[in-house]
């Protein structure tokens, strides 16, 4: 799967491929945007705009309160 453009995905798709990929290929979500050629803030970005930020304990991006 060609994640170099998450751009042009939908957040909500994003953060199910992200939290799968981060569940059963990748340690570390340094490790998954090397791996993916990922923009790191393009994801950060969207991903937090749902409410979501990345949580080095569980390797999983998780809703928090705003």
């Amino acid at each position: 799967m060609d994640l170099s453009n998450v751009a042009r995905l939908d957040s909500n798709i994003l953060l199910g491929i992200v939290n799968e990929k981060l569940r059963l290929e990748c340690n570390s979500f340094e490790e998954l945007i090397v791996m993916y050629e990922m923009d790191t803030d393009t994801v950060t970005h969207k991903l937090d705009s749902l409410g979501y930020h990345y949580d080095p304990l569980t390797n999983q991006f998780k809703s928090f309160d705003r």
